[in-house]
């Protein structure tokens, strides 16, 4: 059984996408459908930049589902695969659970441009700048990390965001809670907490506005059905019903990010392949996790054609 599978934030890089375009009129279309859906050039920040703009997360979102469709199109479209065909479920990371989505039909190309825009917009207004932080804790598991949150919240919020893989939790809160984690982090047996570099405390109960904001977006564009079954990030489930997608995906915005768990859920569903499009990111935190499974990625045009000869 094989999955296909989708990176989340974190993955952009400017320059993204630019050779693929270059190759294939197929991927140009789906970054100039996305231009169109949203009004801007998101492209051209993508393959120029400049950094800082298309790390913002109302960039970075759309950029990194964009980029990831793009190479999922060339490969259907060009290397002959079906996705339907082809996986038995698909997942994704955070707002790679969007990607997902619209790979398995549920959400249309367009639509899930948008709706990724306002999650990275409602995202970002949700907490003020330098309310929030988020910190990764490096050699720390689910059980160390949840101590940690717990001893550094002391009133405030601090709260694991992502369980990523047996060795990477993040965790996301009030600012001076995630400082007061990340000065702990030798008395609970980790290795190393370090700040990230985000704009606001993701996957935590701060991003409450934010969720009511997507409820809102989600009544309004709601998933339609679902070619392939979606793991979904917040139960580590399978989930087929369109509503029970949409509730969890307003759900997923203070939820934390279940991703080692739904490794292991997909491994013991039966899942022994795994294919990551669009990124080299989830895959290995996959490996980590489910240990003996294959991985396989593609981001570049000799990567799909590679991988259209093996699938």
């Amino acid at each position: 059984m094989r999955a296909f599978v989708f990176p989340g934030q974190g993955s952009q890089k400017v320059g993204m996408g630019a050779e693929l375009a270059q190759a294939s009129a197929v991927a140009r279309e789906v970054f100039e459908e996305v231009d169109d859906a949203l009004g801007q050039g998101l492209f051209k920040i993508m393959t120029q930049g400049p950094e800082e703009e298309l790390t913002l997360t109302e960039n970075a979102q759309p950029a990194i589902m964009a980029n990831a469709i793009a190479v999922l199109r060339v490969l259907e479209k060009e290397g002959g695969i079906a996705l339907a065909d082809k996986a038995d479920f698909v997942a994704g990371h955070s707002l790679g659970e969007y990607t997902a989505l619209c790979a398995a039909g549920a959400f249309s190309l367009a639509d899930t441009a948008r709706l990724l825009k306002r999650r990275g917009q409602s995202m970002q207004a949700a907490v003020p700048v330098g309310v929030g932080a988020m910190a990764a804790l490096l050699g720390a598991d689910i059980e160390k990390a949840t101590a940690l949150a717990e001893a550094a919240a002391e009133g405030e919020v601090c709260a694991v965001a992502n369980d990523n893989d047996p060795t990477q939790v993040v965790i996301s809160g009030h600012k001076g809670a995630i400082e007061r984690a990340i000065g702990l982090v030798k008395d609970f047996g980790i290795k190393r907490g370090i700040a990230l570099p985000v704009s606001a405390p993701f996957h935590c109960p701060l991003m409450q506005p934010a969720a009511d904001a997507m409820a809102e977006a989600l009544e309004k564009t709601a998933p339609g059905t679902l070619q392939v079954a979606l793991f979904a990030n917040v139960t580590a489930g399978v989930v087929t019903d369109p509503a029970e997608v949409r509730r969890l995906l307003v759900e997923q915005v203070t939820g934390r990010v279940r991703w080692r768990e739904s490794a292991i859920a997909m491994k013991e569903a039966g899942v022994e392949n795994f294919v990551e499009i669009g990124g080299k990111v989830v895959g290995p935190m996959i490996k980590r996790s489910a240990g003996e499974v294959e991985v396989a990625s593609a981001t570049s045009m000799a990567e799909i054609e590679e991988l259209a000869k093996v699938l």
